[in-house]
């Protein structure tokens, strides 16, 4: 026999839109993030609740049904949020793309990231295009080496190579820089930079 329902004092408690705005605002005051973000924040909240409650004994369609309830609620929220300017997918675009080249990222890898976090494709380009005017055109450059100091390549690696090993070094750093989203051109340029040049274009983007 099919075991009884549970009773529904037994059941965890539905987020209601109150809760769920708390949520939103709990998150948003640690995280930056984008409506998309903050709309998988909300849903992946409700799902959860969802699966305790399946796991109590209610009933999956009824799950479905209060999961479908709450979804025009998370819209709203995340509406007003950006309203309110607590959420600014260009803000937020805008100051990741700055984080994300100090750190060596190349425009390739900030392009997808930004995507994956549902950023517009127009918002993505004028990231980029100001990433480009900020660094003078060299922004990927500058990139490269912050990413080949990282590794230890290049104008950054390690004397005293042995010169049988120097052709296989070469090989493998530009098979990271290739890696990183850095083109051939740029990683040429970046891997024969004189080191102190190279050395104080890091400084310089890291002050930027």
């Amino acid at each position: 026999m099919d075991a009884p329902p549970a009773p529904a004092h037994d059941l965890p408690r539905a987020p209601d839109p109150a809760a769920l705005r708390e949520a939103a605002l709990a998150h948003l005051a640690r995280f930056g993030t984008t409506e998309h973000g903050l709309r998988q924040v909300l849903t992946r909240r409700i799902r959860r609740w969802a699966q305790r409650a399946a796991a109590a004994g209610l009933d999956e369609h009824e799950a479905a049904r209060t999961i479908a309830a709450l979804m025009p609620a998370i819209a709203d929220i995340v509406a007003d949020m950006a309203r309110l300017g607590a959420v600014n997918d260009a803000a937020f675009a805008q100051s990741r793309t700055r984080t994300l080249t100090r750190s060596g990222r190349s425009g390739r890898a900030i392009g997808a990231h930004l995507a994956a976090r549902g950023v517009s494709e127009s918002l993505r380009a004028e990231a980029l295009d100001a990433r480009a005017e900020g660094f003078g055109g060299d922004a990927d450059l500058m990139a490269a080496l912050v990413l080949a100091r990282k590794r230890r390549i290049g104008p950054f690696a390690r004397p005293g190579t042995a010169p049988r090993d120097a052709a296989q070094d070469r090989t493998r750093a530009f098979g990271a820089m290739a890696r990183a989203g850095f083109s051939h051109d740029i990683a040429s340029r970046a891997l024969g930079m004189d080191p102190d040049e190279a050395e104080a274009r890091v400084i310089a983007l890291k002050s930027a």
